[in-house]
């Protein structure tokens, strides 16, 4: 090779990088405000900034996030609609908050009891990506709500505990006693089918109600978040199992004129991020839930419970009563639910073997003592 042919071809190389540098630096970059529905201190708040982190990155900072609490813009149960009309370019929420448009909304995202045929989290996660599940889901928005929304899944974590009691209790005919704080639409009227006392209410809401005495137990979220809330300073009973959020999964909605301004790539970044969050949420929920319990323990005196086995059967009865009484009535909420039993049928003979495999696995190191609990 020439020297004079060397420094041609080094020139224009040069003239290449920094051209591409140039268009760089001369893209479009765009800016994405996630109004959600907890607050910063929720694990669930940091995992959204982890999202927006990553996006950024893959998108070589033509796309930015900024990750905004509870009430920042909006209230949580006005998430949808301030994205319906721009306000916020996105929201984070789980889409039972959107029951009061429609009963179908929390099918999608806390299908109670596993819609009363015992989906687990990730039997649900595989309905939603796998059983048709996830085309249910953009009707929902497109067809049925008719928002101008891209709806992405983003956070599976289930399942949420019974929650907080200021004493324990023993029975279903105990938890009827009291006044209880649970997620808002069919859940809460699951309880009331029961006959247990059940009020909806905004997470940031539940400490103070409870120190005023409105409710005596209330459910939230899991271990990391419900002790960041400080739930543990006014009760000191926990029930882990909970059935009405057997399985939870929290959702991203993009403004859709928004989203369709969006480059293609950018857009193919987004739905990779939030599939990467998905497995990074079964991994924050895994590790830093079990350290909260520890916590919560150690330090603060808790009490940890099973729930009381008769509020099962009692559960599952009221929930399938409550959901055939919805689909008897709506067809849409029919199609989806009946989407989920098929599913059911197919999935859950084999999954719960699987299951008892590491329940049974699990409980021998407890009682050999090799996990000390």
């Amino acid at each position: 090779m020439s020297r004079s042919f060397l420094w041609k071809w080094v020139a224009t190389a040069a003239a290449a990088f920094l051209a591409l540098g140039s268009s760089a630096a001369n893209a479009q970059q765009y800016k994405m405000r996630i109004q959600t529905a907890v607050p910063t201190s929720s694990i669930y708040f940091e995992l959204l900034k982890k999202f927006g982190d990553r996006v950024e990155k893959m998108s070589g900072g033509r796309i930015k996030t900024e990750v905004l609490p509870d009430g920042a813009v909006v209230p949580a149960l006005e998430i949808l609609d301030a994205v319906d009309k721009g306000i916020v370019e996105a929201g984070y929420a789980w889409t039972h908050y959107w029951s009061g448009k429609h009963p179908a909304a929390g099918l999608f995202s806390n299908p109670m009891a596993g819609s009363g045929v015992g989906l687990d989290q990730l039997s649900h996660v595989a309905w939603l990506f796998e059983g048709g599940g996830y085309d249910l889901y953009k009707k929902f928005y497109a067809e049925v709500l008719k928002v101008n929304v891209e709806p992405l899944l983003v956070q599976p974590m289930g399942p949420d505990p019974l929650g907080w009691f200021k004493a324990p209790i023993k029975n279903l005919e105990d938890f009827k006693k009291l006044k209880y704080r649970s997620p808002p639409g069919i859940a809460g009227e699951i309880f009331k089918e029961m006959g247990v006392s059940a009020v909806a209410m905004p997470g940031g809401e539940i400490v103070p109600a409870a120190q005023r005495g409105v409710i005596d137990a209330a459910e939230w979220i899991g271990p990391a978040d419900d002790m960041n809330l400080g739930l543990h300073t006014v009760w000191k009973h926990y029930y882990l199992q909970g059935l009405h959020q057997s399985t939870d999964v929290g959702e991203l909605l993009i403004n859709k004129k928004f989203w369709d301004r969006l480059p293609k790539d950018i857009q193919e970044i987004i739905r990779g991020a939030a599939m990467a969050s998905m497995t990074e949420t079964y991994t924050y929920n895994v590790y830093r839930n079990a350290l909260a319990i520890k916590t919560l323990r150690e330090k603060h005196g808790v009490q940890v419970h099973d729930t009381p086995k008769d509020i099962y059967a009692a559960f599952v009865k009221a929930t399938n009563t409550v959901l055939d009484r919805y689909a008897a009535k709506d067809p849409f909420f029919k199609e989806v639910l009946d989407s989920q039993r098929k599913f059911a049928q197919v999935v859950v003979p084999y999954w719960t073997k699987i299951l008892d495999l590491y329940s049974g696995l699990g409980n021998a190191a407890l009682e050999t003592g090799v996990v000390k609990p």
